[in-house]
């Protein structure tokens, strides 16, 4: 990446501790201009996320960012309980976060996503860490979006990892996921960062011991939500087999994609996420070209996913930035 190049990103984000931490990262890298948050139900209700995104944007001194409403709900499916088990029933660990002053945009977050790529054509990373509803939602409304984004970075699914809400699903795409076969039956500049590599990448208590020490806008807030989060991957989630308690940053990974995919190993393929039954949200790819007995992956451009990453460059990307 050239050193001079700014990156202008939306977030679409269902605050939740990892948007938090990616947040954090497109505030305070100094190669993003953040144009934007765009909220979706998922870790929490979509009244709740906008709350959440409105006030973290004020904790690190980025009241004046918009923040745009979206869906309340997944296209067609019954809406899934809210993980407050990871997340807490705030969302953010249960740390009280202030009642924020600032509200959100008149626009909803699809018009959001449109109005700015028309704005700024060709040059925004649109990174979604939630369900894929408002993509979905915006497509539907100006199919010629993808040509107007730079790239679209999505954390969600897994190929090779088990799930995190089910053997084979990842909670953003079991989120909605007739959305995210609706945004992948599309050609897009996407790649997808999902549980293959954000597993990989753990934040354990002594770097959020060093980012509370180092960084004065970003640590407090992050090591106190991350209480909740660590004690449940260190119990139950991808953390739990290491002596030092951690977490995943999923989010923030997809953040860091967007600005060094050269970190990034990929592999590409038509796509499609299963929309119902037992495998619901499951991601699966065509990787080999092949022309299978089932015609389900025919007629659909090829989307790159991840399978590795540069663990230490993307780790470090992250607290330095911050710090």
């Amino acid at each position: 990446m050239n050193n001079s190049t700014v990156h202008k990103l939306i977030i679409d984000t269902d605050p939740g501790i990892d948007d938090a931490m990616a947040i954090a990262l497109a505030c305070a890298h100094p190669q993003i201009e953040l144009l934007g948050l765009t909220t979706v139900f998922g870790n929490v209700s979509v009244d709740l996320a906008t709350r959440n995104a409105l006030s973290i944007l004020e904790q690190f001194g980025f009241a004046d960012t918009p923040v745009a409403t979206g869906a309340a709900r997944p296209l067609v499916q019954k809406p899934l309980p809210h993980p407050d088990f990871v997340h807490g029933q705030d969302g953010m660990g249960n740390i009280e976060l202030p009642a924020p002053e600032g509200k959100a945009q008149a626009l909803d977050a699809a018009d959001f996503i449109i109005e700015q790529a028309n704005a700024h054509a060709g040059q925004i990373s649109l990174v979604a860490v939630g369900p894929l509803t408002n993509i979905a939602l915006a497509l539907q409304r100006d199919p010629q979006l993808p040509l107007k984004l730079e790239k679209l970075v999505v954390m969600g699914g897994a190929l090779d990892e088990p799930g995190n809400v089910s053997p084979v699903a990842e909670a953003n795409f079991l989120g909605d996921p007739h959305a995210a076969d609706k945004v992948f039956a599309v050609e897009w500049p996407a790649t997808i960062v999902g549980l293959d590599v954000t597993h990989k990448v753990l934040l354990f208590d002594s770097d959020m011991d060093e980012l509370q020490q180092r960084s004065a806008i970003y640590g407090d807030l992050l090591r106190r939500s991350s209480r909740f989060y660590i004690d449940f991957y260190s119990t139950t989630g991808a953390a739990r087999d290491y002596p030092e308690p951690g977490c995943a940053m999923h989010d923030a990974a997809a953040v860091v994609c967007a600005l060094h995919p050269e970190w990034f190993e990929t592999v590409s393929g038509v796509v499609r996420v299963v929309e119902d039954g037992v495998a619901a949200g499951q991601l699966t790819m065509n990787r080999r070209g092949y022309r299978y007995l089932l015609d389900h992956w025919e007629g659909r451009p090829a989307t790159s996913a991840c399978v590795d990453l540069q663990v230490d460059a993307v780790k470090s990307c992250f607290i330095n930035s911050l710090c």
